[in-house]
């Protein structure tokens, strides 16, 4: 049974767990990533591992900036590899079973951390090895997540992946200022096993989830694919190959898959220009480039160095007040990405970040702020700000595009490949920051204001608006020739005058269920060899759209069939049965401003997508 409806579509349980569990893979991400700034300062960490010159006290202990450098960044190096790793092994094993060994790996990396006593080299290597597993999930995740999610939730339920990555953070911080005070090696081992529980979760949750539709299609395995896409919907199983909106969903993806068969897709096919193929690829790796270089890591790996050199007693809370700010405000990036699309956020959240950046840069470089506590309380202050534009734009933002800006056939390959391009920034920030900030100490701020603004230009010049749409028509959208990045929200796939058309004639479909019975019973009586775009109709015989099948997504629909009936001059012409609102709105021949009402066809067979399809309508859908 449905759990609610959003835009008259039936939203099941498992459309919100599956997002949930899928997204405790970024929370092993961000507790990775958040637990190493605290454990950098532990005096039992900094006495096994750092040079000291008085192996008793742990004060005289430091890291040199290489070896700081290499044990934070290993991860990072490990993510790489395991991102493009990820790719094969999801397309080979299943998105489901691929996340499972890859929580194994990061298990086995994190008991060599816990063996290791007084080898840094050895701490340095289990971070390579869990950090395969993290970026095999970094790209596995967000694929599953948007290859599964119904298409009105798909890029809330996809963020949900730096939202649990920002929990990560947290939590990491949160045990960390608990067990700094605990003696000997529990003070950091603690915090690392604790990890060993998370991987766990997702490997226990995940076997219970649907497997993704589309990889089930790919394998030939449709009839799965309909129970799955029924499981989402809160479709009883038992009606996954009866039910019309599984059925229409199975087809549209089959419909793609098939186009797509045509050529075999290897890593080569994501560098061929046809089909904007190498145009999105370069855009998914510049995104994810420029997601690291926002400057948000900076915080995360060092913010409690960076936060002691500004003169804050305990580094430790100051931490934490990031973290939460970055986890409060992700709750918020849900919606915002949602509710207004992914180009503008991205867009200003690029001129916020980087707003505050400079100010950050310019307090702490025009006053020493170890000296001055106006100057330290504004650089928090600011920095708080960034995060919160962050976590509301770019955190969720990125992740999302990475998991539907993408064809089916090259998805996985593409997707792996903007991940690794994070996961090198992310090596090269982490481990090239201790020389950084050594040389230029605050004004490496200005660095990275410089490339929020870059990121911002990106957005805008190359990067087309996929909210409301379907993964297949995305793909279509990114193929039209008369579509331009900044023109791209006018955009409307095949049958829809406008995406609120789209999403009205959805909600319209599921909403009036009478009709759906009718068509059925209809369609029974028209004969089994009815086929999509035959002439269905004899010369001067009205064609109502109860009488065919709806077209699959891209097929140019049949002239001879109108939306309603070639002889219908107004509701009163209409079968008594018929689908609409006999007081206010007409469907026929000739929509647009000047006929009687405008379309709402139940059906993609209706105008052909594009760019310019939409009339006036009063819901800023007008070209």
């Amino acid at each position: 049974m449905p759990l609610f409806y959003m835009q008259g579509m039936p939203i099941g349980f498992v459309a919100l767990m599956l997002a949930l569990v899928a997204s405790i893979g970024g929370f092993i991400f961000g507790y990775d990533t958040g637990q190493i700034s605290d454990i950098l300062l532990m005096d039992d960490f900094r006495l096994r591992f750092a040079t000291c010159t008085n192996y008793a006290v742990a004060s005289t202990c430091e890291f040199t900036v290489v070896r700081s450098g290499l044990i934070v960044s290993l991860l990072s190096i490990g993510t790489l590899a395991g991102a493009l790793a990820g790719a094969v092994v999801a397309d080979k094993l299943g998105r489901k079973l691929a996340m499972v060994v890859e929580c194994l790996m990061f298990m086995i990396g994190v008991t060599i951390q816990l063996t290791s006593f007084h080898v840094w080299q050895q701490f340095a290597v289990g971070r390579f090895v869990s950090g395969l597993g993290v970026g095999a999930l970094s790209a596995v995740v967000p694929m599953y997540q948007a290859e599964t999610a119904p298409t009105q939730l798909r890029g809330t339920l996809t963020a949900t992946y730096q939202l649990f990555i920002t929990m990560g953070i947290l939590v990491a911080y949160c045990i960390g200022i608990g067990t700094r005070s605990l003696s000997g090696a529990s003070s950091w081992k603690l915090l690392v096993g604790l990890g060993m529980i998370f991987p766990g979760m997702l490997i226990a949750g995940i076997s219970m989830m649907p497997e993704s539709p589309r990889w089930l299609c790919a394998h030939g395995k449709s009839d799965k694919a309909a129970i799955a896409i029924a499981r989402i919907y809160g479709i009883p199983s038992k009606e996954a190959s009866s039910n019309r909106y599984v059925n229409a969903e199975v087809d549209e993806i089959v419909h793609q898959l098939e186009a797509e068969k045509r050529f075999k897709a290897g890593w080569m096919d994501c560098f061929k220009p046809q089909n904007k193929t190498l145009y999105r690829t370069l855009l998914g790796m510049s995104l994810q480039s420029l997601q690291q270089l926002t400057g948000a890591n900076y915080f995360f790996y060092y913010g409690a160095t960076v936060f002691q050199s500004v003169g804050i007693n305990d580094s430790f809370v100051t931490q934490i007040i990031l973290g939460g700010v970055n986890f409060g405000c992700t709750f918020g990036g849900l919606y915002v990405m949602e509710r207004f699309g992914r180009r503008w956020p991205l867009i200003l959240g690029g001129l916020w970040q980087s707003i505050w950046l400079f100010v950050f840069a310019a307090a702490g470089t025009a006053k020493d702020p170890t000296t001055s506590k106006e100057t330290g309380t504004l650089m928090i202050v600011s920095a708080c700000l960034f995060i919160l534009g962050y976590a509301m734009t770019w955190g969720p933002g990125v992740w999302i595009l990475i998991g539907e800006t993408f064809p089916t056939r090259t998805r996985a390959k593409q997707g792996a490949l903007s991940t690794s391009a994070n996961w090198i920034w992310n090596f090269l920030l982490a481990f090239f920051t201790p020389f950084i900030t050594k040389a230029i100490q605050f004004r490496y701020g200005f660095v990275f204001a410089a490339c929020n603004l870059l990121g911002a230009c990106v957005v805008f010049f190359f990067l087309y608006e996929s909210s409301d749409l379907s993964l297949e028509s995305v793909d279509d959208m990114y193929n039209d020739p008369k579509c331009k990045p900044w023109t791209s929200r006018r955009w409307a796939p095949a049958g829809y005058s406008s995406r609120y058309d789209l999403v009205e004639q959805t909600k319209a479909a599921q909403a009036r269920k009478p009709f759906a019975d009718t068509e059925e019973k209809r369609i029974e009586h028209a004969g089994s060899d009815l086929k999509v775009g035959s002439s269905l109709k004899k010369e001067d015989e009205p064609v109502h759209i109860d009488n065919v099948h709806p077209a699959p997504l891209g097929t140019e629909p049949n002239p001879n069939i109108t939306t309603v009936g070639t002889k219908a001059t107004g509701p009163s012409d209409l079968p008594a049965d018929a689908d609409v609102d006999r007081s206010n709105v007409f469907v026929g021949r000739g929509g647009g401003p000047d006929a009687p009402g405008y379309n709402v066809g139940l059906t993609k067979s209706g105008p052909p997508g594009g760019m310019d399809r939409a009339y006036p309508n009063g819901h800023g859908n007008a070209s």
